[in-house]
């Protein structure tokens, strides 16, 4: 009698396809945003409608202005779908994780990036793209007002397939990553000292 209940299913599903307009909709073009919706779960049988739904996402941008526009968007969506539903509870939101946008300092960025350049080679050295990791790196330094230079390194050997951080199959050598990683640290925090910064 499916006719007498509300499947969160089939709720859930119609809150994941209706987020995916936050990005598309709501956010100007220059703007930069995700929303991934990452885990889905609900009930353990194929012939019972289970009473509850349990959907976890993740909001990136390069702006707290946009990552805010995101998680309210999220909520007034899982809120109209589920009045829409008639579902006889409340949406329950929980925040488990939140990291601050990564800002680096320009002078302490500099400096690394030259530390860098005199120990690697400027063949080895490269601009790194803006990312929305999920990054707690910057809260310490923001705490305590600090410049802070957030960056990244492969740790692939020559030849080897490179892999995006979120595959199963993200293994990286263990060299040159272990080796390349001291180096570059060492380098790092004698180019801040040397610079003053």
């Amino acid at each position: 009698m499916p006719h007498l209940g509300v499947d969160p299913v089939v709720l859930a599903a119609k809150i994941i396809v209706s987020i995916q307009t936050l990005v598309s909709r709501e956010i100007a073009p220059g703007e930069f945003g995700v929303v991934t919706v990452g885990s889905m779960h609900a009930g353990s049988s194929a012939n019972v409608i289970p009473d509850s739904a349990t959907l976890k996402l993740n909001f990136r941008a390069y702006s707290d202005e946009v990552l805010q526009l995101l998680v309210e968007g999220m909520e007034r969506i899982v809120r109209a779908e589920c009045e829409a539903a008639q579902s006889p509870r409340e949406p329950h939101f929980e925040t488990i994780a939140e990291y601050p946008v990564t800002d680096n300092d320009p002078a302490a960025t500099a400096a690394v990036r030259s530390a860098l350049v005199d120990h690697f080679g400027e063949d080895r050295v490269e601009e790194m793209d803006p990312a929305t990791a999920s990054e707690d790196f910057s809260i310490i330094p923001d705490a305590f007002g600090v410049p802070y230079c957030y960056w990244g390194f492969g740790g692939y050997a020559e030849g080897s397939e490179v892999l995006p951080n979120h595959s199963p199959k993200w293994a990286p050598d263990l060299q040159p990553t272990l080796r390349t990683g001291t180096e570059a640290a060492a380098a790092a925090i004698l180019g801040l000292l040397a610079n003053g910064v």
